[in-house]
């Protein structure tokens, strides 16, 4: 993260969300905040106590649900429901 980039607190809070989450994908994280993978990792360094960090690191490294190649190679694809509404950019479209 460039030390010219400063995101408000809410949107440190919620990049820092996402990353946490699961089945969010860095992807969505640069869709929304325009922040590549390393950069959200300098964020959590940065935001994270050091052990609280390591814990992070160690759960997503090589985690196919944070990075889609790697969920598209594995072929795990999320069932999504014809009925449900179609989102990007966290608005419903």
């Amino acid at each position: 993260m460039s030390d010219r980039i400063h995101l408000s607190p809410e949107d440190t809070d919620r990049v820092i969300e996402m990353a946490w989450e699961d089945r969010t994908p860095f992807d969505a994280i640069y869709q929304q905040f325009n922040l590549p993978e390393k950069d959200v990792i300098k964020l959590m360094r940065r935001e994270l106590k050091e052990s609280s960090f390591r814990m992070w690191r160690k759960r997503v490294q090589n985690r196919a649900t944070k990075h889609q190649k790697l969920n598209a190679a594995t072929g795990n694809t999320r069932f999504k429901s014809t009925r449900q509404k179609s989102i990007s950019n966290n608005q419903i479209t």
